[in-house]
């Protein structure tokens, strides 16, 4: 495939010497002369040393030639400029890189479809969402978000207890906008249907609004609700800690930043409404015990120094706490204490460099769909709804789906929800299905053009 990549930074750098070793074509455009030389001298690619957003640079990366277009600076505005631009010359997948504080108002502003850009993210965001995964939902093997956050994927086993036992899908009665995607049992997998009958020890993979899918998922498991917080401390009041924050809020957490930064305490504390902000050294085990971080729930360190987040999670697992997650920026770094972390107390380490790479992963296809996720199986697809498809002014139960498809959600601009039987599809919609493989062919043809 023939990629260009704006930026090599430290995201611009990691993606560049992966794509290179997967023998894509890669063209990687950079206006720091001493990286881009750098950069010439260790991958196998064409580096230029250049402007993003001038055209004729882009030509010299033969943008002519790009099926996917990379803006990875730092900056919103040389991302988002020379992303539209690119578009305009025709590259069919443009994808830029934001500021998490931007994209957290894509609630308000389509900076998609203003830009005519393809697909946005953050990689303090990505990062955030794989560290929050292990807090929201600890009794899920899987948690996902889709359509900007307000979709969330889990996976779950059925509870002995559980008044799911015994009933199909049809007569389970689950609350609107929810969706049962999976049901795997005894190493069979199969993207169910309204006959479809629940028993204990299933492994099931649901959709849904992320509120109403929590009490969902607390009565397949047959459990109570828990009716006390999380207590979660996180080292490191950056932006990575800061989104952390804004997320574990919202499923009611009970949060606590050390920053030892005073100005920033600040800011934090007048961004945050939930959270108790500490100016403190969380390095420091005596702060750590003053504020009896050992009887918290978790430990997370987002700072930028991996090491500090290192010692700082084994000093937190020594005083008590039993889950301790990290971010490491190596994403070697990161894999190996992932697999080992837990003998001193890590549950995981996350990259930024890595969660970039898996996020823009699904983009590398020429299909006219993207895979979100492969499920034993099954696929997580994202498609657009073509102007002249079949499905295109329909509403969904007038669709004639294939056998295996179950639709789990649809974007609409800023708009996003699970789809009912009465919702209406438009061309250009963004649609999110669950879909066999066996099916995959059939639903796209329902779809295209």
């Amino acid at each position: 495939m023939n990629i260009i990549i704006v930026g090599a930074g430290e995201i611009g750098r990691h993606l560049a010497a992966r794509l290179s070793q997967e023998a894509h074509n890669i063209s990687v455009i950079e206006k720091d002369p001493v990286l881009a030389a750098e950069l010439q001298q260790n991958i196998d690619a064409k580096v230029i040393h250049g402007n993003g957003s001038s055209v004729e640079d882009l030509v010299e990366a033969d943008v002519g030639e790009c099926e996917l277009f990379l803006s990875l600076t730092s900056s919103n505005t040389a991302n988002l400029m020379s992303a539209s631009i690119a578009k305009s010359m025709g590259v069919a997948k443009v994808i830029s890189r934001v500021h998490p504080g931007l994209q957290r108002e894509e609630w308000l502003f389509d900076f998609k479809g203003h830009f005519g850009i393809d697909h946005l993210f953050s990689s303090e965001r990505l990062t955030a969402i794989e560290l929050a995964k292990y807090v929201r939902n600890p009794e899920s093997m899987e948690i996902e978000e889709l359509a900007r956050g307000r979709i969330e994927l889990q996976q779950l086993k059925i509870g002995d207890q559980a008044d799911a036992c015994g009933l199909t899908l049809r007569k389970l009665d689950s609350p609107a906008g929810i969706r049962v995607a999976m049901v795997s049992r005894g190493g069979v997998h199969a993207v169910p249907d309204a006959n479809t009958v629940l028993q204990a020890g299933d492994l099931v993979t649901i959709f849904g609004e992320p509120r109403k899918l929590r009490d969902f998922a607390v009565r397949l498991q047959g459990r109570q609700p828990k009716t006390e917080r999380l207590r979660v401390v996180i080292f490191g009041g950056n932006e990575y800690g800061f989104t952390l924050a804004q997320m574990l809020e919202s499923v009611e957490c009970s949060v606590r930043i050390f920053e030892q930064d005073s100005e920033l305490c600040a800011k934090l504390a007048d961004r945050l409404s939930n959270t108790t902000v500490i100016n403190a050294d969380a390095t420091v085990v005596a702060e750590l015990e003053e504020e009896q971080v050992g009887e918290a729930d978790f430990f997370i360190g987002t700072s930028s120094d991996d090491e500090d987040n290192v010692m700082s999670c084994l000093q937190a697992h020594t005083l008590g706490v039993k889950n301790c997650l990290t971010l490491i920026h190596r994403a070697d770094y990161a894999a190996a204490i992932s697999a080992s972390g837990h003998h001193f107390g890590i549950r995981a380490a996350v990259s930024p460099r890595e969660a970039t790479r898996k996020e823009i992963q699904r983009f590398i296809t020429t299909d006219r769909y993207h895979v979100m996720k492969t499920l034993q199986g099954a696929l997580l697809i994202e498609i657009r709804v073509g102007k002249g498809s079949i499905a295109a002014g329909h509403m969904v139960h007038e669709v004639a789906w294939p056998a295996g498809v179950v639709l789990v959600g649809q974007l609409r601009g800023i708009h996003a929800e699970v789809p009912g039987p009465e919702a209406v599809l438009l061309a250009g919609d963004h649609l999110y299905a669950v879909v066999a493989e066996s099916s995959l062919k059939a639903l796209v043809k329902l779809l295209e053009e």
